[in-house]
């Protein structure tokens, strides 16, 4: 009996603790699917056919099998040169299955990831890029801090008061 006992625990736990993880999971979407999740999140599943790089730098990964013409193909995964010490080599991937996570955007007439650390190619996020609008004028040096906030400025706006009002 207590045997029967440690059977149904060891068997249920094991139950919940794979539902928990599946729970806890993200779905990974296959590439023809990415252009329904633009600026989302998301992991997107593909087969790299061959990786290209250009004279710039560019590196892509052609996630359209040969046969699909480039017109046809709605998908792509990019690599910046600036990205390509986080990213490392991308020969390799050549003939594998992937799996990536980011974000979706929108390139032209198709939908693409920015493959910007290898981190994304084990369900990491991509790497941070502040945004550059919000930075202007911010030095450490200075004090000051990134961004205007009219109520911290002095002078302007003054608050009427109420005072000896009856």
């Amino acid at each position: 009996m207590r045997r029967k006992m440690i059977l149904c625990l060891a068997f249920g736990g094991s139950v919940v603790s794979t539902l928990t993880s599946m729970a806890g999971e993200r779905p990974c979407y296959e590439s023809a699917e990415a252009g329904q999740h633009l600026n989302q999140d998301v992991c997107i599943r593909a087969h790299v056919y061959d990786v290209v790089e250009l004279a710039d730098g560019t590196r892509f990964l052609d996630v359209c099998s040969p046969e699909t013409t480039d017109a046809a193909c709605h998908f792509t995964i990019v690599s910046l040169r600036q990205d390509r010490k986080g990213v490392g080599a991308l020969d390799p991937l050549h003939g594998q299955e992937i799996e990536i996570r980011g974000t979706v955007h929108s390139f032209a007439d198709r939908s693409g990831i920015v493959l910007s650390d290898v981190r994304q190619l084990h369900g990491g996020a991509e790497k941070f890029r502040p945004n550059p609008a919000l930075l202007k004028g911010f030095s450490a040096e200075d004090g000051k801090t990134a961004f205007e906030d009219p109520a911290f400025r002095s002078g302007g706006h003054h608050h009427k008061t109420n005072a000896g009002v009856p």
